[in-house]
């Protein structure tokens, strides 16, 4: 299994996907900001991620139950829509999967969500998230993100600025942390204040 903890990334679906749709412009700026160790990413970022994201990423075996119960309560109580996907389900279908929703790709999900979680560490789980995350504008990951939007690296990002990366990870390509509109502040508010309650990941 040595392959398949793999140090850099292999050439994975977001990156097929950049070649057809954006002539790897994706991937090129990718190469250029280089793969960031999880200890040299802002623990602001962290932090916010999992605020944002998965606050119940470190308990769960990588599908939330409770939050997947509060989403199916929301659409028969017809209060609309609301993801239910974990860290490490979002991290399965980056890294193996193609972007376009089907029922085949949701059933390999859970199954690479299972690999992965068995094979990987917590720690582990969130460095490859936060260097492979599509951060809309071509920015995939954490790195390439924040040199893009804020002009520094990942590892000297604020609480604020962490707070407003996080906001708009369910919608990268409508919303901009940097130019926010008003779901994306009332976002970065909430995050900011749950950032204190989440632990700290480290290590693989």
């Amino acid at each position: 299994m040595a392959a398949f903890r793999f140090i850099n990334p292999p050439f994975n679906s977001i990156m097929l996907w950049d070649y057809f749709k954006y002539s790897g412009v994706v991937l090129k700026r990718w190469k250029q900001a280089g793969w960031v160790p999880l200890e040299k990413i802002s623990p602001h970022l962290r932090r916010a991620v999992m605020a944002g994201e998965d606050q119940r990423f470190l308990t769960h075996h990588g599908f939330d139950w409770t939050e997947l119960s509060i989403a199916l309560k929301d659409m028969a109580a017809d209060r609309g829509m609301r993801g239910a996907s974990t860290i490490s389900m979002q991290t399965a279908r980056t890294v193996f999967l193609w972007p376009e929703r089907s029922w085949l790709r949701k059933l390999l999900e859970a199954y690479y969500t299972v690999v992965i979680e068995v094979l990987w560490s917590k720690g582990r789980i969130l460095e490859v998230y936060l260097n492979m995350v599509d951060w809309g504008r071509g920015y995939a990951g954490a790195e390439t993100a924040a040199r893009g939007y804020f002009n520094r690296t990942a590892s000297v990002l604020s609480p604020s600025q962490a707070a407003a990366m996080a906001a708009v990870l369910p919608n990268p390509h409508r919303w901009s942390p940097v130019k926010p509109n008003t779901d994306v502040v009332r976002r970065a508010e909430r995050i900011q204040k749950d950032m204190a309650l989440m632990p700290l990941v480290t290590g693989r």
